[in-house]
């Protein structure tokens, strides 16, 4: 955890995190002061945070994926469709993570092997794993059903409560995000990411395993949309077709607020998680104070422009003072 103290970014990000809290405390006690709204958060941010934390490393290595939220949808529709043909939920999850896991690896060698741009890409792909969902399952929804619902202990390994009072899929999301940092910053892979994300011509001069590193980072990002979509395809107990729609802007907020940068080489777990956390939390403050819901994105933008503004002053600073030192 030396890493986390000896940052003093992330250090900053969960001060803001702590004073977000005490502000919405002040603003609508009856909702803050009440564990019931941290149960609230813990069923919600899990989502969240399990895709941005994949996003985080996706741009440390100086790209960006933005067909995730179709994945999630379509890895969802996997879990359903399979689950209710086989009868078990644990293969219908298998099955969808399988997918999002596929459809990730299809996205980035996609992206390694032609040279087209990432962003451009993935726009391209959004489009066309939205459209094949929409034709598989006809635009219309999968509910899991009362036999697949009711005392399954296959449903509770993915979303069951543990102790009675906490959502499963938050100890998937820390399992992640704790596996996540420690391949980030523990692992030859985590090392050749962000050096790629700095210089990318470099990295290729040295004889790093470039296009692979590219291509496994999408696949990664893939197998957290899957987790994603299956887990909250559970917590519903119903699949839509339009899961994961408004997704994009809080995990790209998550990631940025949480101090990686835009430009790629740095990052950083802790932030995105902290980030995730606050994305979740200004949706639910700003509703519980009263105010309309319509502001919830308009303030979502504010903190994701700010927070990227902030930081890139803070890089172009850092750079300034060491060409002058």
């Amino acid at each position: 955890m030396s890493f986390i103290k000896n940052s003093k970014d992330q250090m900053i990000i969960t001060g803001v995190l702590f004073a977000l809290w005490a502000f919405f405390a002040v603003r609508s006690p009856e909702a803050f002061l009440s564990a019931s709204i941290y149960m609230t958060f813990l069923s919600t941010i899990p989502f969240i945070m399990i895709v941005a934390t994949a996003m985080t490393l996706v741009v440390v290595t100086g790209e960006m994926d933005l067909s995730f939220a179709s994945n999630m949808a379509m890895s969802g529709f996997v879990f359903a469709w399979t689950a209710k043909a086989t009868g078990s939920v644990l293969l219908g999850a298998a099955a969808g993570i399988t997918a999002g896991l596929a459809i990730g690896l299809v996205n980035g060698l996609m992206i390694t092997w032609t040279g087209v741009p990432a962003i451009v890409a993935t726009i391209g792909f959004d489009f066309f794993w939205r459209g094949a969902v929409m034709l598989l399952s006809g635009g219309t929804a999968i509910p899991l059903g009362m036999a697949l619902m009711m005392d399954n202990p296959e449903l509770a390994v993915l979303t069951g409560r543990v102790g009675g009072f906490l959502p499963m899929q938050s100890v998937w999301a820390l399992l992640f995000a704790g596996a996540a940092a420690l391949v980030y910053h523990r692992t030859s892979w985590g090392d050749d990411l962000r050096f790629i994300g700095d210089d990318i011509d470099v990295a290729r001069m040295l004889g790093m395993p470039v296009s692979a590193a590219r291509a496994g980072v999408f696949a990664f990002l893939g197998f957290a949309a899957g987790l994603a979509g299956v887990l909250a395809t559970a917590e519903m107990g119903n699949w839509w077709p339009t899961q994961g729609e408004g997704y994009l802007l809080l995990v790209f907020a998550s990631v940025f607020i949480g101090g990686t940068s835009v430009y790629g080489g740095k990052g950083t777990i802790w932030g995105t998680a902290v980030g995730s956390i606050m994305m979740g939390t200004i949706e639910a403050g700003i509703v519980s104070s009263g105010w309309s819901g319509f502001w919830t994105r308009f303030v979502d933008g504010l903190v994701l422009l700010l927070s990227v503004s902030f930081y890139a002053v803070a890089a172009k600073n850092k750079r300034e003072n060491g060409a002058n030192g």
